[in-house]
């Protein structure tokens, strides 16, 4: 063997632990079943390289012979790992809020960093990034897809698609400084190009706000900004690339005109009157009601410096997007956990999960609103599942997640693509 045939030899075997099928043996106490809610008892999981490759009862499903780690998580329950359809990585709740603000791109990424590892030490194996300055996140999100940082599957929007001066436009600097927000972007054509723009620069996600919101200066939370046919642009341009697109929409004329224009998903569905909800059950729209954070915010946002005009506009809504919730489950309409995680501290998501169940869920639904109803809107087929053929992406509780939903706030175990990234 010459020389360089000794020297491709050694890389190969160097490269070989890289190439090979890392195969796993999981077993715990219990497994739910989201699909048709059966807890199975005694379960067994072969992962290999990443998948689930068979699923079956212990004593029945054989440890393979050749199996590179075995887990057992005793007194404990699997889950899919979770998805939430609306957070802001680069932000926390508990910083200053006009101060944060100003902060640069490059400290928002490392605030994104920070909060994708918190995000999947909480459970949350997936989640929908819907806003944040720079590509902050999209680059975060290449950061965790090349390995270079834990943290959860991130679909991220890019810039918030906003109108001038409108929910997502920057209305709190003076006028001098001519500010506005990357997103900004008025009439049909221009809205295609801002959708466009995002996709360039790494956007597998899109979101536009179709009205006024709770933490923007000057806007009316429930009134509509951008009319049925920028919304139709919007959504006709990230359905032509194959994207999934979300609204921003508290108030009830926007909410009707971004389900009329086939948005995908409508953000926070605070004002929804029994029309608005037809419509969503008629076109299968799914609703992502944030219905936790405003518990935070009524606490700790005048501590944390949110100025009067928000916290004023947050109790007008707080009362009024639980009743639509409720509503919405009662009415069958498509339901998806949505957070808006940085509204309060990342880590906390699970925290919704209770108040889902208190206004109108049962526990099954409030975790199927966060695996397969979300894995369905973002019309993805192997993931929200533990089932031959899914990514190996399961959690842990103590306990049984149907009797007492709060056992979700506190997860044991974390894994994400077979690897576990959290074991207590």
């Amino acid at each position: 063997m010459t020389t360089l045939n000794r020297l491709l030899a050694t890389g190969l075997m160097l490269l070989a632990p890289h190439t090979i099928a890392q195969t796993t043996y999981l077993t715990a106490d219990a497994m739910l079943d989201v699909e048709n809610g059966k807890l199975i008892s005694k379960p067994a999981i072969i992962i290999e390289d990443g998948r689930i490759t068979a699923v079956g009862k212990q004593g029945e499903l054989k440890q393979p012979a050749d199996v590179d780690s075995v887990l057992h998580l005793y007194q404990e329950t699997l889950v899919p790992g979770l998805m939430d359809m609306h957070v802001h990585l680069s932000g926390d709740a508990d910083d200053n809020f006009l101060a944060s603000r100003n902060y640069s791109i490059p400290r928002q990424t490392v605030i994104a960093a920070k909060n994708a590892r918190k995000t999947l030490e909480a459970g949350f194996t997936t989640v929908r990034n819907l806003g944040a300055s720079g590509y902050s996140v999209i680059g975060v999100m290449e950061g965790i897809n090349n390995g270079d940082i834990p943290g959860p599957r991130i679909w991220a929007a890019g810039h918030s698609i906003s109108v001038t001066g409108g929910h997502c436009d920057d209305n709190f600097s003076a006028p001098e400084k001519k500010a506005k927000s990357g997103g900004v972007a008025d009439g049909p054509w221009s809205v295609r190009e801002k959708v466009r723009e995002n996709i360039k620069y790494g956007a597998n996600t899109i979101k536009i706000c179709a009205t006024g919101g709770v933490f923007s200066k000057g806007t009316k939370v429930g009134i509509q900004q951008y009319t049925f046919e920028e919304l139709k642009a919007a959504a006709d341009e990230a359905h032509m690339r194959g994207l999934v697109i979300a609204a921003h929409a508290h108030g009830t004329s926007g909410i009707k005109d971004a389900i009329r224009a086939g948005i995908d998903s409508i953000e926070h569905c605070s004002f929804m009157d029994d029309e608005a909800i037809k419509l969503a059950v008629k076109h299968g729209t799914y609703l992502s009601c944030d219905i936790y954070n405003t518990e935070y915010t009524l606490a700790f946002g005048e501590a944390n410096g949110v100025p009067e005009e928000n916290i004023n506009k947050e109790k007008q809504v707080s009362k009024a997007q639980r009743e639509s919730f409720r509503k919405a489950v009662k009415a069958g309409a498509n339901m998806v956990f949505g957070s808006d995680a940085a509204i309060y501290p990342h880590g906390d998501n699970g925290k919704q999960f209770s108040r889902m169940v208190t206004f109108g869920m049962t526990p099954l639904q409030a975790i199927q609103a966060a695996t397969i109803n979300s894995a369905a809107l973002m019309k993805q087929t192997d993931v929200g599942q533990i089932k031959p053929g899914y990514l190996a992406d399961i959690i842990a509780v103590k306990g049984n997640p149907l009797e007492n939903i709060s056992l979700l706030e506190n997860v044991s175990f974390v894994m994400k693509d077979g690897k576990v990234y959290k074991q207590r």
